[in-house]
């Protein structure tokens, strides 16, 4: 979570938390699951949950580096409610990335 995040009174956000852990992986896709919990703001078993949901639906496929799983992002799939599904994982992350997609291992 970001400072400015956590001065903010509301309680809501427009992204899910499936959402804010996917961008996570984005941004580092070796990031462990205690730092993206204490990011995105929920608790590491809420993660979890979260990225075997992601993995599932094989929209991230981990990979074993050592005693860390890195996380392939797969861009083409698409969103998954109907006001979105015309759009894919790349057009989010373009979107709140901008012109800062980080050079990581994509699909």
């Amino acid at each position: 979570m970001t400072a400015d995040y956590k001065h903010h009174t509301s309680t809501w956000t427009f992204l899910t938390n499936h959402a804010h852990v996917l961008l996570c992986l984005v941004n580092n896709p070796a990031m462990v699951m205690r730092d993206i919990a204490q990011e995105v703001g929920i608790t590491e078993r809420a993660v979890q949950r979260i990225v075997a949901d992601l993995r599932q639906e094989k929209y991230v496929t981990p990979h074993r580096e050592g005693r860390r799983n890195t996380y392939e992002i797969n861009t083409e799939k698409h969103l998954k409610h109907p006001i979105e599904e015309h759009r894919r994982i790349a057009d989010l992350i373009k979107l709140i990335f901008e012109d800062e997609v980080p050079d990581k291992v994509f699909w």
